[in-house]
């Protein structure tokens, strides 16, 4: 469900562990994330409901072994979980899925942006959707666009 939840909204693993469970709408499915006096809403989709809704009904109840937390997440304590607890799950169904490469909270967020813009989200939503301040911050995610925005510039333009 954490995993889902990262790829599915491109939010930090900061937002990610200190999320409540108010903070979560399965029936409109978005999540709201709080920093300080910022706040903002970001969407999710089938495949995050659906794990989170598994979750809920099954490994939260496990994981609190019948009391109650105000956290989404937590560990297998029943308190809230850690940055180095989290990394722990990557780790681990890293190796399970027998992936090679690096896989960090922050790859899921930039795959989580990349696949947005490749699929034709506009910057400003995307930024919004991340929660940067600035456009340039977003406009990094541009730079894996030029095989893309070649090959449908040759496809569309009549002189290409």
């Amino acid at each position: 469900a954490m995993l889902e939840l990262l790829y599915a909204t491109g939010i930090w693993v900061s937002e990610l562990i200190h999320l409540k469970v108010e903070d979560i709408n399965l029936n409109v499915g978005f999540i709201t994330c709080r920093d300080g006096v910022k706040e903002r809403t970001v969407p999710f989709g089938k495949v995050a409901r659906q794990a989170l809704l598994d979750y809920m009904e099954k490994a939260r109840k496990v994981l609190l072994k019948g009391s109650e937390s105000e956290w989404l997440f937590t560990n297998c304590s029943g308190k809230p979980m850690s940055r180095q607890g989290f990394w722990k799950i990557i780790k681990y169904y890293k190796e399970q899925a027998h992936i090679e490469k690096e896989i960090t909270p922050h790859v899921l967020r930039h795959s989580f942006a990349t696949h947005l813009l490749q699929n034709g989200a506009d910057l400003k939503s995307i930024q919004t959707m991340l929660g940067h301040s600035d456009i340039s911050s977003t406009q990094v995610y541009m730079q894996f666009q030029d095989a893309t925005i070649q090959n449908i510039y040759k496809k569309a333009h009549p002189r290409a």
